[in-house]
């Protein structure tokens, strides 16, 4: 969980031409699958992908989903500070764990990309029977969880030829550079 907290800030809206304070608060956010849910119910586009470029309203809006505390004003949202966004992607992009991977593609599927969206991933937690609790962990934790059960589930099976290839020759590349040899 990230806690930030926000200062009492003070700004003119366009709209109604008024000024709006907002007072000093505390977010608590969790960047979770349910986050992600909310927000693609709301934008109806994948949260997760190369396109993720969002407008300032829709990062805002993000944020508003990651919040378990309340926040009942309409307006607190509408002029967060910077910080708070690069403190948000920072938090975002932790892994939150200590488990890593190698380059190899897991499952040894075809290199076809696929749009995840929420759907998706409750789909594989179903398929990998994860607990619908897991739903409010951190996403990154949630994803490592589900790629464990794919390797785990793909261990038996035979790696395909190319990805045979590409292992032998990564691995005769860091042999050359480690004994200064050329082959």
């Amino acid at each position: 969980m990230l806690q930030l907290e926000i200062p009492e800030r003070e700004w003119f809206d366009e709209k109604t031409q008024e000024f709006i304070v907002c007072q000093k608060r505390v977010l608590q956010l969790e960047h979770s699958l349910l986050s992600i849910s909310k927000w693609e119910s709301k934008w109806k586009k994948p949260f997760l992908g190369k396109d993720d470029k969002r407008t300032y309203e829709e990062s805002a809006d993000y944020i508003r989903c990651m919040t378990i505390n309340t926040q009942s004003d309409p307006y607190f949202y509408k002029a967060l500070p910077r910080l708070v966004f690069t403190k948000v992607k920072e938090y975002i992009d932790d892994p939150m764990t200590a488990t890593t991977f190698r380059n190899r593609r897991s499952g040894g599927k075809s290199g076809k990309k696929e749009t995840v969206t929420s759907e998706l991933v409750y789909y594989w937690m179903t398929k990998f029977g994860i607990p619908m609790e897991c739903e409010k962990w951190h996403f990154n934790r949630l994803m490592t969880l589900i790629r464990i059960c794919e390797i785990k589930e793909n261990a038996g099976q035979k790696m395909k030829r190319s990805d045979i290839y590409a292992n032998n020759k990564a691995l005769n590349a860091a042999n050359k550079a480690r004994f200064k040899s050329k082959g």
